[in-house]
């Protein structure tokens, strides 16, 4: 067990002696950088050591899964901070409000009407991102880059949702950063400042790119174990 720890624990100061080089390269602040360690599929004793090496924020692609790990946890750790990086069904929306502090993954009207009235049922206000198709890919989620500007004003003006940014998963089979600078340009141009895209292959080129929400998981914990 004090291997796996030790591991983990190398793995992050890797991991943030990276952030802080792409920082220097791109003169930015690493504290205007969040890492959010992907645990999904991970096995419990992974979680924990991380927990015990310091991380506290952690993001999550499915919300049942999350609420049978965090649930238990989550009042022993009051500066536990969980982002819902996965695409989000309406029936969850009640749960995924209950238990996450930031969604990543606003794609649609009917997502965002049904988040809107949740946070106003449970009386809280929690961070949203875009998810943008950047590269239009019919099997992803994420809203068209075109009507990237009009979704923002939809979700501020008509639900009262807190957009504070754009997320995007470039395609596998493509070099990332054009997808990086194209949501950066697009962000910039909806008035929005945050920018969650950057994963354990390329957060490096994203962060250079202006994001300032990495999702990294294979690089801290390793392969997930199912």
């Amino acid at each position: 067990m004090q291997d796996i720890k030790h591991k983990m624990a190398i793995n992050h100061i890797d991991i943030e002696e990276r952030i802080q080089r792409a920082c220097d390269q791109a003169s930015r602040n690493r504290k205007d950088i969040e890492l959010i360690a992907v645990s999904k599929r991970q096995d419990p004793e992974r979680i924990q050591k991380s927990l015990e090496n310091g991380v506290r924020c952690f993001g999550e692609n499915q919300v049942q899964e999350a609420l049978a790990r965090w649930q238990p946890i989550k009042a022993l750790y009051p500066d536990l901070c969980l982002h819902l990086i996965g695409s989000l069904q309406s029936n969850k929306a009640a749960d995924a409000v209950s238990l996450f502090d930031v969604i990543h993954t606003i794609d649609r009207e009917k997502i965002a009407k049904v988040i809107s009235l949740e946070m106003k049922k449970q009386n809280k206000q929690l961070p949203c991102f875009i998810q943008v198709n950047t590269g239009y890919e019919s099997q992803k989620s994420g809203i068209e880059p075109r009507f990237a500007a009009d979704f923002v004003k939809l979700c501020m003006n008509d639900y009262a949702l807190p957009i504070v940014g754009f997320m995007c998963i470039p395609p596998a089979n493509e070099d990332a950063s054009p997808h990086f600078a194209f949501l950066n340009k697009l962000a910039s141009k909806a008035g929005l400042k945050l920018l969650s895209m950057g994963m354990s292959a390329d957060f490096e080129d994203a962060i250079r790119l202006g994001s300032t929400h990495i999702r990294v998981g294979s690089a801290l914990f390793g392969d997930r174990t199912s």
